[in-house]
């Protein structure tokens, strides 16, 4: 029987790294929150369409980051690699995990069937746009997923890509 991803628990983790680090405002500290949970996190330019990858070495957990990406892209990959430690730490210890392309290993992560990319990119989410840090910046208004200037602007406030914004704002149910 296949596993099923675990998007509860993901988002848990991730509210209760920004709620032991009492972050409330944006944007989230990602790589300040990794160096305290004792990752290192190294920057390299990396071969076309890898974005990342993770492991552990004697008990330190490493991320490698592709430095050719754009920094909103770093930030969401690093959120993605940070959830692949917090939640998958046991798969880290035997092997390196490599993320491709928009966060996809391979053809299941590209469908959405791979549990464990599932739950990173769930996490990473709620890590760099969690809901009530994006409801606070709003104020109490919604936002149009059609006005690219609202989106892009609460995007810059996030440091996140103005794609992953629209995309968490649709997820949330926020648009109006």
């Amino acid at each position: 029987m296949t596993r099923r991803a675990d998007k509860p628990g993901a988002r848990a983790a991730a509210r209760a790294l920004l709620d032991d680090h009492g972050i409330k405002t944006p944007p989230i500290p990602i790589e300040r929150i990794a160096r305290s949970l004792g990752i290192r996190v190294e920057y390299a330019p990396l071969d076309g369409d890898l974005s990342g990858l993770v492991c552990i070495r004697d008990g330190v957990p490493i991320v490698g980051m592709n430095a050719l990406h754009a920094p909103s892209r770093q930030r969401f990959t690093l959120a993605h690699e940070l959830a692949h430690v917090q939640l998958h730490r046991r798969h880290l210890e035997h092997a390196v995990h490599v993320d491709r392309g928009p966060l996809r290993r391979d053809a299941r992560a590209a469908e959405g069937l791979d549990p464990i990319e599932i739950e990173a990119n769930t996490f990473a989410a709620e890590l760099l746009m969690p809901p009530d840090i994006i409801a606070s910046a709003l104020g109490g208004r919604s936002v149009d997923l059609e006005d690219d200037d609202a989106v892009v602007a609460l995007a810059r406030r996030f440091r996140v890509s103005p794609a992953a914004m629209r995309y968490r704002l649709s997820s949330l149910g926020e648009q109006s």
